[in-house]
């Protein structure tokens, strides 16, 4: 990794910067052009745009922007790494730049946002206006653009290459194209097009065994390619088999065609399926035995096929798992320089971060399979998958986790969230918190919280404040999983009464605010959720505690008015909730369930 060279953040994006120096702006007038130089790109052209506009939002200025030419003004913003700005920056080794690698420099009057190819200079240009302007991007529909009639810059240098090359915070929201180039985020899901800077760039992505080897297609011809278990072949949740030469030169075929199908991928996953079922034969059997698990037989086949299509596709890796039964790193093997090994924390207590002692087992196999990496990647798990409703409190573990993630050498890393539908708990919070610590693993994570929370939430942001922190005492002690069931410890009558209160607290805050309120209802439903889930429990601790019921009396008004908010209009980029678990379980049939209150048990 080239030295990074940058001027150190404090807390976010640090202070703006406010010393005498370029003037962009003064009383509202645009001070300099914005200059765009031959050959620029198209992600080029589009930041010269996205700067003009924010700034147009910042200080009420209209800025010119054109293309450099030969009679160039005495100061301007220069944007890419141009003719113009190679002349003015001579200093800047533009062609040692990484490929999103950013440059922020002012030489005189002269301000360079430029950065390496393809989204270098779109991220150049999105940090400049988070660190010198303040401007946030929370979610696609909420935003902060401070009002600054004057601009005036002071002496910037900064050169910065983010130390992850793959940062991916898979939620819903952050799918949305303008949010992720705003927040750095690169993911293979985002939509993402050419003008921004395009994403990583997958064939498969993950679990693709059958999808390589379809079973219906080729295992009554070859069922020596599948899974030996139990004395048979098998494909009924079972995997292929990793010695079979035949197969191996089979799938290295199926490879170069998928290849070809898809000429923009860099990466092809060639990966086991999403369940267990490794094979026993003898020949995988005795490459196990000999590297202490199934990672061996994996990386062997795996390495195979990446030798194969090395020569012919020098510019792919073959993408593959540390899962479940593979996660432990074979004993002698080594992956191949274009072999990424994505290991998986699924088994992990994401209460705690994930070097605490409850994860000791975890910890010991990042640090075995970073040892004989090249390019180790991450698939690491930040919501409940039973529940994308509920409380799950393991937001102060976010950014302890993805710096121990960058303290492993880890290369790319996969936050998987609530990934089909707006809404789960938290969702606005760790989609924006994380891909700033994918961006900067340095930034202090409890300060991203905390000005999210009060650039989303406004006066509310105090109480929810005080809600997180009370399902994370709560929760003490608890193995937290990506499958939580509803039976915690933390979902229990006394803290969901305080919780309750907590939120109304929250709402009567900003109840003359409609956007904020709006904001805080949608924030308020996973502890209605957990009421819902658990109404006969929670009134059978009420009562045993002589407490007094926080709620309507009737769970079906609750349950109506927790659908109306759920799936009510809301502002332009949000789109109403379809998903309450990852098997797909909607709103409406969540409720059916509701429509008649339960009887209550006498005294």
């Amino acid at each position: 990794m080239k030295t990074i060279l940058c001027i150190l953040l404090i807390t976010l994006m640090g202070s703006p910067i406010s010393n005498a120096g370029l003037a962009l702006t003064q009383a509202g007038k645009a001070q300099v052009p914005i200059l765009t130089q031959a050959g620029a790109t198209a992600p080029e052209l589009r930041a010269a745009r996205e700067l003009a506009v924010t700034l147009k939002t910042i200080t009420g200025a209209d800025f010119e922007v054109r293309e450099a030419s030969g009679g160039a003004p005495a100061q301007a913003i220069l944007i890419g790494a141009g003719p113009v700005a190679r002349e003015k920056f001579p200093e800047v080794p533009f062609d040692q730049l990484g490929q999103e690698e950013i440059i922020i420099k002012t030489s005189g009057d002269w301000l360079l946002l430029a950065g390496g190819r393809p989204r270098g200079t779109l991220y150049a240009v999105s940090y400049f206006l988070q660190r010198e302007c303040q401007v946030r991007w929370w979610t696609p529909w909420a935003t902060r653009m401070p009002r600054n009639e004057s601009l005036v810059l002071g002496e910037l240098n900064v050169r910065f290459q983010p130390p992850f090359e793959s940062r991916d915070p898979f939620w819903y929201l952050a799918f949305d194209g303008d949010w992720a180039v705003r927040n750095f985020s690169n993911s293979q899901s985002a939509r993402l097009t050419v003008e921004m800077g395009g994403k990583i760039a997958y064939k498969g992505f993950v679990h693709t065994f059958y999808p390589l080897v379809p079973p219906e297609k080729f295992f009554k011809e070859h069922p020596e390619w599948y899974s030996y278990r139990k004395g048979k072949r098998t494909t009924d949740h079972a995997q292929l088999c990793l010695a079979s030469p035949e197969l191996r030169d089979f799938v290295v075929q199926r490879v170069r065609e998928w290849l070809k199908e898809s000429p923009e991928a860099r990466i092809i996953s060639v990966s086991q399926n999403d369940w267990y079922g490794a094979c026993e034969c003898p020949g995988c059997k005795a490459i196990d035995d000999a590297e202490g698990g199934p990672a061996g037989s994996m990386l062997s086949f795996v390495n195979y096929v990446a030798e194969k299509i090395g020569p012919e596709f020098p510019q792919v890796a073959i993408d593959t798992l540390a899962y479940q039964y593979t996660r432990k790193a074979p004993k002698n093997l080594k992956p191949r320089p274009n072999v990424i090994v994505r290991l998986c924390s699924i088994e992990c207590n994401f209460a705690v971060p994930l070097d605490a002692p409850a994860n000791a087992a975890f910890a010991r196999d990042i640090q075995d399979w970073s040892r004989i990496s090249d390019r180790l990647y991450i698939w690491d798990y930040t919501t409940d998958f039973a529940h994308y409703l509920q409380p799950h409190p393991n937001w102060y573990s976010l950014g302890p986790n993805v710096r121990f993630f960058q303290q492993h050498h880890v290369r790319g890393l996969f936050e998987q969230g609530a990934y089909q539908s707006q809404g789960a708990e938290m969702a606005e919070l760790r989609a924006w918190v994380l891909a700033q610590l994918l961006w900067d693993p340095r930034l202090d994570d409890r300060a991203l919280i905390r000005e999210f929370l009060e650039g989303y939430y406004g006066p509310a942001a105090q109480p929810i404040a005080d809600y997180m922190n009370l399902m994370q005492e709560a929760a003490r002690g608890h193995n937290l999983t990506c499958f939580s069931p509803s039976d915690v410890p933390f979902l229990k009558f006394k803290t969901l009464a305080q919780a309750e209160a907590i939120w109304r607290r929250a709402e009567a805050a900003v109840e003359s605010h409609p956007d904020l309120a709006w904001r805080v209802r949608q924030g308020h439903l996973p502890v209605r959720y957990a009421w819902l889930v658990r109404w006969t429990q929670l009134r059978d601790e009420c009562r045993k505690l002589e407490a007094q019921w926080p709620l309507d009396s009737s769970r079906k008004a609750v349950a109506r008015e927790f659908l109306e908010t759920a799936t009510g209009p809301g502002p332009a980029g949000w789109s109403k909730i379809t998903h309450l678990n990852e098997s797909g379980l909607t709103p409406e049939k969540f409720l059916e369930r509701f429509v008649k209150d339960p009887e209550e048990k006498k005294p």
